[in-house]
């Protein structure tokens, strides 16, 4: 197998108003309220629209994302093996340079990280440590997988059965995994 994947196209963002709006209300905002509010989405939109049809699709013309991929036959023979290899150091520099986290479930959690009830839905302590557990598991299971380094004895149905929640939970926030 070989693969390469080059830097996505460069493109051109306009975020005044956006900007604007985060900074004014601490990104607790649904809508523009002031005339100035409204000036500034106005004048963010016609930026954007001069952006996407002049510099944008210039940038469109020269410079595409530059994939090649190979797959070689014997990658296939235990492709969730090979896909492990890739997967695993993926998660982990994800998990090491992330500037955000994603919403995860009760379910997947232990109990000491579930949401708390509270009046205010949009403050949660725990978000952050929900993302990284779910991470850490997702992790665990795909090194465990490259590893195979686990024993057929008693402890061996546990071992799969946390590896298989791990894989459960990749699935699961696939769409998730980005920066």
């Amino acid at each position: 197998m070989k693969i390469y994947i080059g830097p996505y196209r460069r493109r051109w963002y306009n975020h005044i108003h956006y900007d604007y709006m985060n900074k004014k209300y601490d990104h607790n905002w649904t809508e523009s309220t002031t005339t100035f509010e409204h000036l500034l989405e106005k004048c963010e939109n016609l930026l954007e629209w001069i952006y996407n049809r002049t510099i944008n699709k210039i940038f469109d013309l020269f410079k595409e994302q530059k994939i090649k991929i190979r797959i070689d036959n014997y990658d296939l023979w235990s492709m969730d093996d090979t896909l492990a290899h890739i997967i695993s150091p993926m998660l982990k520099k994800l998990k090491e340079q992330k500037h955000g986290s994603s919403y995860v479930d009760n379910e997947d959690v232990p109990p000491d990280l579930r949401h708390p009830v509270t009046d205010d839905p949009d403050h949660d302590p725990l978000v952050d440590k929900r993302w990284a557990y779910v991470l850490d598991e997702m992790i665990w299971a795909f090194d465990r997988k490259v590893e195979n380094d686990y024993l057929y004895d008693d402890s061996y149905k546990d071992l799969q059965k946390r590896m298989t929640n791990g894989f459960r939970l990749f699935g699961k926030y696939y769409e998730s995994l980005w920066d």
